[in-house]
This record gives C-alpha cells, structure tokens and sequence, in this order.
C-alpha cells in the first residue's frame, strides 16, 4: 500500500491513522496520539522520502562503498564517517530518552519499517544492487539528529582554526591576524602554530558525498509582536537557507492533525517530529547560531604516544573495518584522547591537531525529548525552556504563541574556556592552564523575552550581548538582520503580504556601506557611471549588481592578497570555500577603515582605486547570467541526460551574502553548492494557518508529479496557505 490519490488507513495503538495529500501534494496525517502521529510520520518519510532517507543513513553509517558500490570517493567519505563516530554511546543516549519521547521515536521507525516491509525499496536502490535495507532504528535518527549540527555548521568553524594556523604559517603577522579577528584575544606562539602539521582536507569526490547530507548554511527568522501587526497578534518568519542546488530539498512539508492541535511546517526525513512550523498554540524557526563547539589542541606526537609533563601518554586506539563492495575490507586506526580525535599520525614525530567537539558524546537525548514535547508546548515561556536543554544543535529560535509572546533562545553546548582564551587558537595539549572546565550553564545563553522594541531578527549575527557566556567569537555579518529591523521599523500594520515582500527584498545594506567609501573613488567611464546610479538591488537583470560583484572582489584581492595572503589563497578561499562567504564581515569591517595594518603603509584610497580599477574592466552584464545552478539529483545528479529530468534547471538564483535571500553559489572542494532560503513560512498567530513555499515538493520520486511541485511558487514568489 502507497500514498498515491486515494487516503490512507492505518491501525495505530490508540485508534485509526488517517494519511492523505491535500491539494499540494503535502502528505496530511491525523491521529489521537502523539505516539501514532509519528508512527504514521514514519510511514509517510519511507513513502514520500525513502532514497532521502537510507542514502543519508548509509552515509552517516559509513557503509556507502559497502552498500552501494566500491567507489574512491565512497571509501573517502567512509573513512570520514568511521573516524568522526558521530554516535559513540547509542544505548546510553537511547536509555536517557524520556519515556514518552522513546516512545514516540519507537512509533517512528515502526512506521517506517511497516511500509518498507510491505513494499519494495525504490528503483535507484535496486539498480545498485541495495536490496535488503536493514529495519530503521532510533539510533539512526539520534545520529542523524547530531549530524545536523556539525556538517556545514560547526565544521565550518573549524575549517577557519585552521586557516588562521595556515596564516601564521605563511607569514602574516599579529596585529594583521588580530585586526582581521577581533575576538582573538589569546597569545599568540607564532613558533608552535609553525609546528603543527595540517591533515589534509577530503578528495573533492568524497566531499561532493558528504554534501549529500542536510547542510543548514544560514538563515533568516524574525517576528513582531501584536502592537505592530495589522492583525493584533504576533507575526513569525523564517527562511532556513540550505544548499538549494538538490533534489529533493532536505525539507518535506507535513500537516499533522492531534485532536484540538494541528502542526503544520517541515520535518527532515530520518527524524520525527516538526522542526521548523507552528503547532495551533505556538510558531517557531530557526537559523545558525555560529556557536563556537569545537576546541583544538595541540598534540606533540611520537611513537603513537602523546606529551604531558609527566610523562608521554598512550592513545585509546579504536580500529575500524571499511567493507568495500567486491573488494577486500580496508581497516583503519583512529587515535583519540581526553582532548578529542587526533588529526595525523602519532607514529611519525610531530606536532598534529586534536578536535574535540562539545556535541561528540553525553548528548542527543534531550534533543529529541524536546522536539517531541513542542508538539503540546502552550506557549513562549515554555518553548524557551525546553530549547534551553538542546546541547548538539546550536540554533537560534524565535517563537511567537497565540497569547501574544514572542521570544528568542540560543541552544546548544559549548565549552566554559579559561578567561582570556577564545577558541579561535590550538593551544598546547600539555598545559593544563588552557583545559576547559566543563560546559557553560545553559540559562548564559543569549535569550530575550518580549522585549520592550517588539522585534526580534536573527541572521547568523553576533548575538553574545544578549547572554553571559559569550558563545560566538566567529559569525556572518549583521546586514541581513539590520535590514529586517529596517524593514519592519519602517512599516506600521504589519501582516503577510507586507512579510512575503520583505522576504524577496532585493537591497543590500552591505552595498550600501561599502559604495560610500568606493563611489567617491568611481571613474566617469560607461561601466562607472553604471555603478554610480546602481539602486544596491540584486534583481536578475542589474548590471550595477554585478558590477559591484567585480570590484568587490577585485577591491579583496588587492587588499587581502597582494597586501597579505596572495591571490591565489585569496581565490581559493573565495570560490573553492565557504569561508568568505560565511565570514566575508571580517574583511569588510577592514575595508571601512581609514587605516589599517592589512594597507601595508599604503593609501586605503590607493588600495581602492586600483580594486575598482580591476574591477570595472569586464563587459557589463545582467547579474542572473553570473547566478545560475542546475538542481541536481540526489543520487544521480549530473550523471544522466538532463532530458530524462532528474536534474533540473538551470535556476538562476537573485540576491546576495548580504540581501535578506542570500543567493551565495561557490564551490566547496571542487563541487558547487550554494546558500539561499529553499523553504519559506509565514505564521499570523491570529489564525491557524501558515503561508509557505518549498524549493521541490513533498517527493523524492522522480516521476511522481509531486517531485517539483512548488518549485513555480518559490520561484514567483507565490505561496500557498496549510492550515
């Protein structure tokens, strides 16, 4: 049995499980309890989203060459998965579920196993060969829970460490280093950062598996309080903003009917519950905190022993044994102390990297308790509480209830360092004076509750001021939060139409502030004056948006690469990273100052002129000819004849790093990848309903009519109303 036209019946523990789609296509499931509900969540994510979900179990497991074929790239992000063990303790985190929520994630996978028992797995499995998936299990989605708040999130915080330790060795000097990071405020051993030997970063290959995972790049949330709404009660947004170029997109939509409550928002296949929506009490969203989770140490290494001053210590060795289809096993040894996983091989004498992530171990459980109990949550004041307990996902949240609060809570755990010491350094393993004790108290996290302004905007920016424990020492810039608060300051009646526009405004403050510096310095040539009367919008046809694009990125070569890294370090982490496009304010608070250390004695106008220069010799052209990604299949992306329509585009894709939808396209590792909002959601407490649009469709079946079903509304910018 399938969910196709006709509605689905199904015997659940506390009576009847009824699954239908509605007029989108979006699966719409009604139960009496909680525990049923997921049962036929479950069911529905092997329906609707089965190569999503196994293809990320198998990933995350670390058996794709196992199961799916022996493949270079496969062995790479095997190797990956083994060492990294996202889920060292399974049964002690299952045990510490409250029962309630054990009970609900049971109910979950014995959904999804009751329709992979009466069905046969989807197409693309059986043409590899994978016949024989092994049941579902809640420790699958405890891992996959944990994975969703290290790839392309905390690890991206740790790809910048050790590009500031790659910094150091290659010349640039601390008060460059200082400037460029603010929050550095540890000392800075010059002579041992030139010690460390870096491990090298994945193949491109294995990467491009890896981001076949669900990445949550960035993201935009805000909500107003009743005074400023045209409907009297508050207004939540969010705009979560993912790697957009795949199908399926990670989310799928859901309605969830309870009696007396109904959820509607998105869900991640693999996992229960509603991550990002609205129950019929309380709204909620989420973006990327840019908590830093991780901590580096240094190891000095040899004969696969550590160093400490009493003595040199062994490694715990943990062997791991990669199957590879047809081929012989391969086995591997990871080296892992009390300071984490070491990146390098002790046996050979040197100084190497340990990474310890707050998330690694002693956490996952709450999580999923609290996912669970949003279901029932009355109101704000509860939501908080309950986000407070979630350690291996940093997130911000805004909330908004139909009582009239509105609200904003970090999560996540990160560690409680010595005064003075940053995270942004690898600091010697064997001085105990760097140890970190613990972890900070979850009620120092920044949090606010109704606040007297009745806005709240988070983007990715630096929120520290509204906690005590200073979480963020690494985080994006403030511009796209600055212009929702603009935005919704400018504007008295609130409602959702006023927010559908805001989430398709097309201005960049960061344009705004940096042309004032650059237009005074613009040339009286074709390509300048275009420049001059550019309106910093990034609409598809702007010549002046690209324009800026090119001398923007002319200007950071001559600043940033001529004046320190080079050129081509500067390209490199430009197009073939996420680092500037995650941390491009670093660079650009520079560039608004007079002087610097990074001008090397020169002019900044100089410096200026000669980017701008640069910059304005290319033949002008609509910005969306520059903006274009192909949304590539999950499994087969790339890989077949586009007319067979498994892949789809091209998509040009507006906006910028700094406008409310971010459109960033770079490439990560060799592959491209992109950051802009695939799943947007309007929520008017005053009445049970949301506005939506997804970038994809509730299926992941290339030949259900459902696979690109609201990609015209994302696109238009049209939403359609579940309630």
């Amino acid at each position: 049995m399938k969910l196709k036209k006709k509605t689905v019946n199904l015997t659940g523990n506390d009576g009847a499980i009824r699954i239908a789609r509605n007029a989108h296509g979006i699966p719409e499931i009604s139960a009496q309890t909680v525990p049923d509900l997921m049962r036929g969540l479950g069911w529905v994510h092997a329906n609707d989203r089965q190569l999503q979900t196994l293809l990320t179990r198998i990933l995350l497991q670390g058996r794709a060459a196992e199961l799916l074929k022996a493949d270079d790239a496969l062995i790479e992000i095997d190797t990956y998965m083994r060492r990294m063990n996202f889920l060292p303790d399974a049964q002690e985190q299952i045990d510490a579920l409250a029962p309630d929520t054990r009970c609900a994630m049971e109910a979950y996978v014995e959904g999804f196993n009751q329709w992979m028992a009466a069905n046969r797995p989807v197409f693309e499995f059986r043409l590899l060969g994978y016949r024989r998936p092994e049941p579902y299990a809640v420790a699958d989605c405890l891992r996959l829970g944990k994975v969703f708040g290290f790839l392309g999130l905390a690890d991206v915080q740790a790809e910048m460490e050790k590009f500031i330790v790659q910094a150091v060795q290659n010349g640039i000097d601390e008060p460059r280093l200082r400037e460029l990071f603010p929050y550095l405020t540890d000392d800075i051993d010059i002579e041992l950062l030139k010690q460390v030997r870096l491990a090298q970063p994945l193949v491109p290959e294995a990467v491009a598996w890896r981001n076949r995972l669900p990445r949550f790049n960035a993201s935009n949330n805000w909500v107003v309080a009743g005074r400023l709404t045209r409907s009297g009660f508050p207004i939540l947004c969010g705009d979560p903003h993912l790697e957009v170029n795949r199908l399926p997109n990670v989310w799928q939509e859901i309605v969830m009917r309870l009696p007396g409550n109904t959820l509607l928002g998105v869900s991640i296949p693999g996992v229960p519950g509603l991550i990002i929506g609205r129950s019929s009490h309380l709204a909620w969203s989420a973006t990327y905190s840019y908590m830093d989770m991780l901590d580096y140490r240094i190891e000095r290494c040899r004969e696969g022993e550590y160093y400490r001053r009493d003595g040199w210590k062994p490694f715990s060795v943990r062997e791991e044994t990669i199957k590879v289809k047809n081929r012989p096993d391969l086995k591997i040894r990871v080296y892992e102390n009390e300071n984490g996983l070491l990146e390098g091989d002790p046996d050979r004498e040197g100084h190497y990297l340990a990474l310890n992530w707050s998330g690694s171990r002693g956490c996952g459980a709450r999580d999923f308790d609290t996912i669970i109990r949003m279901i029932d949550a009355p109101d704000v004041d509860t939501a908080m509480g309950l986000f407070r307990r979630v350690e291996a996902v940093s997130m911000n949240w805004v909330f908004a209830d139909t009582r009239g609060n509105i609200g904003y809570q970090m999560s996540g755990r990160h560690f409680k360092r010595p005064r003075g010491i940053s995270g942004l350094l690898p600091l010697p393993a064997w001085e105990e004076k760097y140890d970190s004790s613990g972890f900070n108290a979850p009620d120092d996290l920044p949090c606010v509750f109704n606040p007297p302004e009745g806005i709240i905007a988070t983007a990715n920016q630096d929120l520290n001021y509204l906690g005590r424990s200073n979480p963020i020492n690494l985080c994006m810039g403030s511009y796209r939060a600055d212009r929702v608060v603009q935005l919704l300051e400018s504007h008295s009646g609130i409602d959702a139409a006023f927010m559908k526009d805001m989430h398709y405004d097309l201005y960049s403050l960061q344009a705004e502030r940096l042309m004032k510096i650059i237009t005074p310095l613009l040339p009286d040539t074709e390509n300048g004056c275009i420049l001059k009367s550019w309106d910093l919008r990034y609409p598809a046809d702007s010549k002046g948006a690209m324009l800026f694009e090119s001398v923007y990125r002319s200007v950071i070569d001559v600043v940033f690469g001529d004046q320190g890294f080079g050129r081509d370090v500067v390209g490199h982490i430009f197009s073939e990273t996420s680092l500037f496009n995650d941390y491009y304010a670093n660079f650009d608070r520079i560039l608004e100052k007079p002087s610097s250390a990074w001008f090397d004695g020169r002019r900044r106008e100089d410096l200026l002129r000669q980017g701008i220069e640069e910059g304005l010799d290319v033949k002008p052209k609509g910005y969306g000819q520059t903006r274009s990604v192909v949304l590539s299949h999950l499994l087969f992306g790339g890989q077949l004849p586009r007319f067979l329509g498994f892949d789809r585009g091209p998509v040009v894709l507006p906006g910028c790093r700094a406008t409310i939808p971010q459109g960033q396209i770079f490439k990560h590792a060799g592959r491209l990848t992109t950051f802009s909002p695939g799943y947007r959601m309007i929520a008017d407490m005053a009445v049970d309903e949301i506005h939506t649009n997804l970038l994809g469709g509730p299926s992941d079946r290339r030949f259900s009519r459902w696979y690109l079903s609201d990609l015209k509304n994302w696109y238009e910018g049209n939403y359609k109303v579940l309630q």
